[in-house]
């Protein structure tokens, strides 16, 4: 029983490492994409640099490792945890800074989550889940409040929109692989493959693109970051985390990207802060800390 516990507790942090590595990868990823987004790059640019050059490191070690009778749940990963959440967060930086990226996905995440978790629970949620939940919502319409209302800037709302998505598509990929049980190595391949041979032939074909007048730095910057840093190491570990501590919890632990993401808007992008703003990311992150502390009537698959 004491070396359960102590396999246990060893589990456990394992998983919170693994989620505080996702949070310096994508408070770096909110910042970077963002200075892209508003730069040179369509959000087409940045899905194909993330894509090729993820696909191109994972393809042949997928094709190795995993039978094709196993594709289809790659497959519907991919969709989910690949290119819905990609595409989505791109174009939401079109629009909206990296401050809000940080609230409505980062902070989507765990929303959504604990959304599913209720569903797969049949609404046997803690008291905690439920109080996070409700302050989680506070906050995310005071951001809105602030998109629609307060900022000048012209269609702010919609990338605010498009974030929210984003996080309802990366939550159901980790409701998915912890369901499925599938390793979080296996599941960033797949993902990897896949959004890489779905996308990049509609991408060459059809889709508008501004990347050859970017400079050799800037390609290089973001196609390492797109390409290894957010799509093969944070995803990785953020599937990792999700193992050892369960859906709700690495959700929850991500709200601390929400901060982070607004003080490097300010630090690096020069991007202002309203108190609304201020105040509906400390919101957000209270509740994501929270979610976060374990109860003790979640069963296994709603933790």
């Amino acid at each position: 029983m004491q070396t359960t516990n102590k396999n246990r507790a060893s589990d456990h942090t394992k998983g919170v490492v693994a989620c505080l590595c996702v949070v310096i990868c994508w408070t770096g990823f909110n910042i970077i994409t963002r200075f892209g987004a508003k730069n040179v790059f369509t959000p087409f640019d940045l899905g194909a640099l993330r894509f090729s050059i993820s696909g191109i490191i994972a393809l042949p070690i997928f094709l190795y490792l995993v039978p094709k009778d196993n594709w289809p749940k790659y497959i519907v990963l991919s969709i989910f945890g690949g290119l819905g959440y990609s595409l989505f967060v791109y174009s939401g930086f079109v629009y909206a800074p990296s401050a809000h990226a940080g609230v409505f996905v980062n902070g989507g995440i765990p929303f959504w989550a604990a959304i599913l978790v209720a569903f797969s629970s049949q609404f046997k949620m803690p008291k905690n889940l439920i109080l996070a939940l409700a302050l989680s919502t506070i906050g995310l319409l005071m951001i809105g409040f602030d998109s629609l209302f307060v900022q000048s800037m012209d269609g702010e709302w919609r990338g605010d929109i498009l974030f929210f998505i984003a996080a309802l598509t990366w939550a159901v990929f980790g409701f998915l692989i912890r369901r499925w049980q599938i390793r979080p190595f296996l599941a960033m391949l797949g993902i990897a493959s896949f959004a890489a041979v779905i996308y990049l032939p509609i991408y060459i074909l059809w889709l508008p693109k501004t990347i050859l007048s970017a400079s050799f730095d800037q390609i290089a910057l973001q196609g390492f970051y797109q390409g290894i840093v957010a799509a093969l190491f944070a995803g990785g570990m953020y599937g990792y985390a999700v193992q050892k501590i369960g859906t709700r919890e690495a959700a929850m632990l991500l709200t601390l990207v929400p901060a982070l993401s607004a003080l490097g808007g300010y630090f690096f992008l020069a991007e202002s802060l309203t108190w609304i703003v201020i105040l509906g990311v400390a919101i957000v992150s209270l509740a994501g800390f929270l979610g976060a502390i374990p109860a003790a009537n979640l069963n296994k698959e709603a933790s």
